[in-house]
Parts: C-alpha cells; sequence; structure tokens
C-alpha cells in the first residue's frame, strides 16, 4: 500500500512539474510568430490570420472551450488611424479559450497577437519603415508565448480550481487595443462574471537591474493579501496603477482589477530589429511562474473588488 500512495504522489508530482511554463517551448512560440515568414503580423495580413490559427490550434490542443462567436474567433473590423492607407478597415479576430471549472466567476488572461506587418500602419519609430518586417518578438510574441503557456499549465495541472480561466489572445492592439476593446463592448462572457484581468505585453527582455514590472497593484484591495510571501528567482516590483500600457487599460475602463506584466522598453520596440534572438526565454520562464504562484494565492481569495487609482 505504501508504494502505490509513493507511485501515486510520485506520478502527481512529477505530472505537475511536467506543465510547467518551459524555456524551450517559449523559444519555439517566439520563433514562429516572429519569423521573418509571418511578415510582422500586421492586422488584416494573412500572416496576422495565421498567428490567430497558431494560437487556436494551441488552445485546441489544451481542451479549451470555444468561446468566440465563431468558434474560437469573435471577428471584427479594425481601423488604421495613425497614418492614411487605402486599405484603413482590416478584418481580424480575438482568439477565445475557456477552461470551464464549473465556478461562478472567471479570471481573464490575455495577451495581444498582432504586431506592426511591414511598417504601413503607423506607430513605427524606425526612419524609414515602410516595407521592413516588424518581428514583434518581444511585441508582442513573448505574450502569446506566455498566454499559451499558462493554458497549458492551468488546463493539465490536474486541479480543478474555484474559478474559471478565460484566455484571450487580442487582435489589433497596435490599432489603438481594438480587439480588447471590441471583446468588452461585445462580450461572450458577462462582463459581472469576471474577477480580474491579467496582460501580458513585452515579457521577453528581463532586465536583471529593472526587474519585471507588474502594474495595476492598485485596482483592488485585495492584491496585497495576493503578493504576501511570494518569492521569486527573478526581480519584480508592482505599480499601483492599472489604466496603462496595453489591453488591461481596456479592462480597467471597465472597472475589472487587473496586473500587467511589462520587463520595460528597450531599443528595439517598434523597430524591425525587434528579433526572436533577443529574447531571454530562460527568464520569461521565470516570470511565468511567478504568475502562476499570484494566480494560484487569488485562486484562494474571494472575488475581487475594483479600486480606481487616483
Amino acid at each position: 500500500m505504501k508504494i502505490v500512495l509513493c507511485l501515486f504522489f510520485f506520478s502527481l508530482v512529477f505530472t505537475g512539474f511536467g506543465q510547467q511554463p518551459s524555456a524551450k517551448q517559449i523559444s519555439k512560440h517566439v520563433r514562429y510568430l516572429a519569423s521573418d515568414q509571418m511578415q510582422g503580423r500586421g492586422t488584416g495580413s494573412p500572416e496576422n490570420k495565421k498567428a490567430a490559427r497558431y494560437v487556436e490550434k494551441y488552445f485546441k490542443k489544451y481542451g479549451l472551450k470555444p468561446l468566440g462567436t465563431d468558434g474560437y474567433y469573435q471577428s471584427f473590423t479594425a481601423k488604421v488611424r495613425r497614418v492614411v492607407v487605402p486599405d484603413s478597415l482590416r478584418e481580424t479576430k480575438n482568439v477565445i479559450g475557456f477552461l470551464d471549472n464549473g465556478a461562478p466567476y472567471t479570471i481573464v488572461i490575455g495577451a495581444h497577437y498582432d504586431h506592426l506587418g511591414l511598417g504601413r500602419q503607423g506607430s513605427s519609430l524606425d526612419s524609414l519603415p515602410q516595407g521592413k518586417i516588424h518581428n514583434g518578438a518581444d511585441d508582442n510574441a513573448s505574450g502569446v508565448a506566455g498566454l499559451l503557456e499558462l493554458a497549458h499549465y492551468f488546463t493539465k495541472n490536474n486541479v480543478t480550481e474555484p474559478y474559471n480561466f478565460l484566455f484571450m489572445a487580442f487582435g489589433a492592439e497596435e490599432l489603438g487595443l481594438q480587439g480588447s476593446r471590441h471583446f468588452l463592448n461585445n462580450p461572450t462572457l458577462p462582463l459581472e462574471k469576471m474577477n480580474f484581468m491579467v496582460c501580458m505585453d513585452m515579457i521577453g527582455r528581463y532586465n536583471p537591474q529593472r526587474g519585471v514590472g507588474i502594474g495595476g497593484y492598485g485596482t483592488s484591495d485585495t492584491w496585497p493579501a495576493v503578493f504576501k510571501g511570494i518569492e521569486s528567482s527573478i526581480k519584480f516590483f508592482t505599480d499601483r496603477a492599472g489604466n496603462g500600457g496595453s489591453d488591461n487599460a481596456a479592462f480597467y475602463a471597465k472597472q475589472i482589477p487587473v496586473l500587467f506584466f511589462h520587463t520595460g522598453g528597450h531599443p528595439d520596440y517598434h523597430k524591425p530589429t525587434d528579433d526572436p534572438d533577443k529574447i531571454n526565454a530562460t527568464s520569461e520562464e521565470a516570470i511565468l511562474r511567478l504568475e502562476i504562484k499570484l494566480l494560484e494565492n487569488a485562486l484562494q481569495q474571494p472575488k475581487m473588488t475594483f479600486t480606481a487609482v487616483k
């Protein structure tokens, strides 16, 4: 009997360990999404659609329930506003997968999968951006890799958590948070059922002097309890504000508590030089393990109450 129990315990430990985020998988996702063949994943492009299909493939693999308006997809029309282009209206989509734990409330985990394409939709910081591939490895293939690794962990950890999870890859963030705003104005899950939202945007260029920033600490009075006693192999710091940076701002505007993970700016931001070989996958793995610790602490708390940051 002792041998059987020991084997059972070992199996649980081994299975849980096996689903932890890994630098190898992070690198795999980033190198695909930010390859030259993906042409910068500009909104409306064939490569942007390929990126959405890539996310969908893993959502299916992990057994997430489709929660878009057409399977995993929630299609919408995005508009290019920062520059004048003949194709200013572009069809794109959010990719949405649901982990149904039979709970009354849901935690949202999101990252945008679009980038600047060939530099013709505005926002590039290159002096002559037109026609150059903006790979967007950090911004935001790194965040999508994090999204997929967290989806893998929570679907394969053999635990039924007291909250559901909604995993979302947003389109058209670079055009002004258009994907997250479209979802929030046309939710496929009632907003009042959402506990909080975690956003990952640019988590691949960890600087040990700075550490990873975690915004949104002031968006709920519950966050201090969630962070209490948390230790990590990487340096991190919190910021109270939750209304800037990425798609978390759209959720904050709907009075949903948020956390926003970000490793900071760098000289390759919004330039063709944001390439996969500059991603620190080992540090991103540590960031995701930190996120899991925080999420598992949050699972032990009652539904959060939103607090406006002043």
